[in-house]
């Protein structure tokens, strides 16, 4: 795949218009800005999928975080949630620095590309049904053209919609794999998805997701490449 296929795929999706509620969310929320962050100037669109061209592992995540990337216009950049994505990516070797604060921050990342369920920030990080389904061909024209080896799905909802793209291929038949920190499932055309607990507050603060475990993850990621 060409660099100019992929941007072009990118601009296709910042120009998206098919969720009229969630757009007029991301626009809400940056007219608003949160008191912190009131010297920004929000992104407050759909955000693109981020990452290397040729990428053989892609991140599915669930969608931009109100003030994270719907603030910045990158991928888990500008929340904790991504502090703890790109610190993990930085030591596994996917990612060329440890922070992401900024679009222009200088990060870039190697073999691996992120994106996302739905590419709106939603309202209470809960995008529809119906809003998924109509994200869903971004992620099918992703993996169209990357050379993909294996989907990493932060959370149940990244899990599902790997699960949902490989059945409309007919690359899934039978009983659904089941989504577990660590669970690991070999498609029938050799892909591998792996699953990790989504890194978000509510499973960092409790513990529920630990360094090691995310760390773990990646080395999993990385011996799926290998082979």
């Amino acid at each position: 795949m060409s660099e100019s296929q992929w941007n072009q795929l990118n601009q296709n999706i910042i120009t998206c218009t098919r969720c009229e509620r969630l757009l007029t969310h991301c626009q809400k929320i940056a007219a608003e800005k949160r008191k912190s962050f009131r010297d920004w100037d929000y992104w407050g669109r759909p955000v693109p999928n981020f990452g290397d061209s040729a990428a053989q592992l892609l991140i599915v995540g669930l969608a931009p975080a109100a003030h994270g990337a719907n603030r910045t216009g990158r991928m888990f950049t500008g929340d904790r949630s991504g502090d703890w994505l790109y610190r993990a990516l930085f030591k596994a070797g996917f990612a060329s620095q440890p922070a992401a604060e900024h679009i222009s921050d200088g990060l870039t990342l190697i073999n691996c590309a992120i994106t996302a369920t739905c590419h709106c920030a939603p309202p209470a990080n809960k995008p529809t049904r119906e809003e998924i389904e109509n994200c869903h061909p971004w992620l099918e024209q992703t993996v169209d053209l990357l050379p993909v080896q294996v989907f990493l799905a932060l959370g149940q909802i990244g899990w599902k919609a790997v699960l949902d793209f490989k059945k409309r291929q007919g690359k899934l038949t039978g009983k659904r794999p089941v989504f577990s920190h660590g669970a690991e499932y070999q498609f029938p055309d050799g892909h591998w998805l792996v699953g990790s607990y989504h890194p978000s507050q509510q499973n960092t603060f409790t513990g529920r997701l630990t360094e090691p475990m995310f760390d773990s993850v990646f080395e999993l990621v990385k011996s799926k490449l290998k082979n």
